[in-house]
């Protein structure tokens, strides 16, 4: 009875909200304690380095009584804007150096995608997003701002690549041509989930070109933007990542349509601190809207306390930043080399974030070519079925718009023997029928 009262959107979040992936997080798998547990590479956290980031925080951590209050606000403490503004300006090369007054802290990032989403559009009108994509994308840009997720095909093209700029200026004419309603921005995932790598310089600017034409806003979500790592197992060269906020945007765009995302749920592996950033230059009417919408992203006093030690401490950053790059690059390696030899194909030159995009619907119909002769699209659900047989949870290319079924998204960034039972769970799981 109680649920015809909610509106249909909110029953469908409702029903949503007891999803599979949450269940799996209730049943962690534990070799001595949980061992029918469920073994987790889909949901992107780095646990690589928890214990040296705890070692620290845990020698650290007094609060003063500020931090049980209100603090300085909803778009989040002075002190944190101030040291999110100088720990970026060391890393991300910014042409004009940040200040505290260009950051928006959020609860996370999530939370700074909608309120993005919620200034720029109006129901009904659009946002490009290139496939694959980071699946809750989707619900953040759309569910409660009402904005329409434009996803972009790029067919045999790379989606890196100077080429795929054509294919978002057709995607964006096809949808004002057929609803009359306007694209209003472009959101890019830089370095790119589930993909791993960067945005080469060039095809950053030609997007920027785009925008520029269409007076669309750009977004580039930089959360892995410290977690590009030295691939050594793939033999090509690689993309290093140059942030949005380095491009000199003179006779390329308005720098009001610029705007750049960090958090430190993924190249701190904070996940649970929920503090995300806003970080826009040039538009002081984006910041004013932000403000009254701000309440409803408000940061926790005691997270922006612990992220400023953090972030002001640049002895511990630089030593943690490169720990845990060697770490990522030692991790994927060792994955890489047990897909070759279980013949796996996996989407090689990743060097950042956590991810390993692999083919494992090709691999299962080598493997039961009689059983798969008729299988067309279903093949990434079978496969998906017996994964979780075997307790072994992986996010599905589905989720991630793949333009090919039975692509799969592995995260690698694990301690070794979390990632070996996870890996030997998944040929288990490719030899059943």
């Amino acid at each position: 009875m109680a649920n015809t009262i909610l509106s249909q959107r909110a029953r469908d979040v409702a029903a949503s909200s007891n999803n599979l992936m949450w269940d799996i997080m209730k049943n962690p798998w534990c070799p001595t304690i949980q061992p029918k547990g469920y073994v987790n590479v889909g949901v992107a956290e780095n646990a690589l380095m928890h214990d040296y980031l705890l070692e620290y925080i845990n020698t650290k951590l007094t609060l003063p009584a500020k931090y049980l209050t209100y603090n300085d606000g909803g778009i989040g403490s002075e002190r944190l804007r101030r040291a999110v503004a100088g720990f970026l300006n060391k890393h991300l090369n910014p042409i004009q150096q940040l200040t505290g007054d260009d950051v928006v802290i959020t609860n996370g990032v999530s939370s700074a995608i909608e309120h993005v989403s919620w200034a720029f559009t109006d129901p009904g009108e659009g946002i490009l997003l290139g496939r694959p994509y980071y699946g809750t994308f989707i619900p953040d840009m759309s569910l409660r701002p009402g904005a329409v997720v434009v996803p972009v095909e790029f067919g045999e093209y790379d989606p890196f690549s100077l080429e795929a700029v054509d294919r978002y200026e057709e995607a964006l004419l096809s949808f004002q041509k057929k609803t009359d309603r306007k694209i209003r921005a472009l959101m890019l995932c830089h370095p790119h989930n589930p993909l791993g790598r960067c945005y080469p310089r060039k095809t950053l600017i030609r997007l920027m070109q785009l925008c520029q034409k269409y007076q669309i806003h750009l977004i580039s979500d930089e959360i892995y933007a410290l977690s590009v790592w030295e691939n050594t197992v793939d033999p090509q060269p690689f993309v290093p990542f140059e942030s949005a906020l380095s491009i000199n945007t003179k006779r390329i765009i308005d720098p009001s349509l610029v705007h750049v995302l960090w958090g430190m749920s993924k190249d701190f592996g904070a996940n649970g601190l929920r503090l995300g950033a806003i970080i826009s230059q040039h538009n002081p009417s984006l910041h004013l809207a932000l403000k009254g919408a701000s309440l409803y992203s408000y940061p926790s006093s005691v997270s922006e306390h612990l992220a400023s030690l953090v972030l002001e401490d640049p002895f511990f950053t630089k030593r943690y930043i490169q720990l845990n790059q060697q770490k990522l690059s030692e991790s994927y390696a060792f994955a890489v080399q047990h897909l070759r030899s279980q013949g796996i194909e996996y989407a090689p030159g990743a060097n950042a974030a956590f991810f390993l995009w692999v083919n494992l619907g090709k691999k299962y119909r080598k493997l039961h070519p009689q059983e798969t002769a008729k299988m067309g699209d279903e093949i990434g659900e079978k496969v998906m079925q017996l994964l979780l047989r075997r307790k072994v949870f992986l996010a599905s290319g589905s989720l991630f718009g793949s333009e090919h079924s039975g692509w799969f998204r592995i995260v690698f960034s694990h301690r070794r023997e979390y990632l070996e039972e996870a890996l030997w769970r998944i040929v288990l799981a490719l030899n059943d029928l």
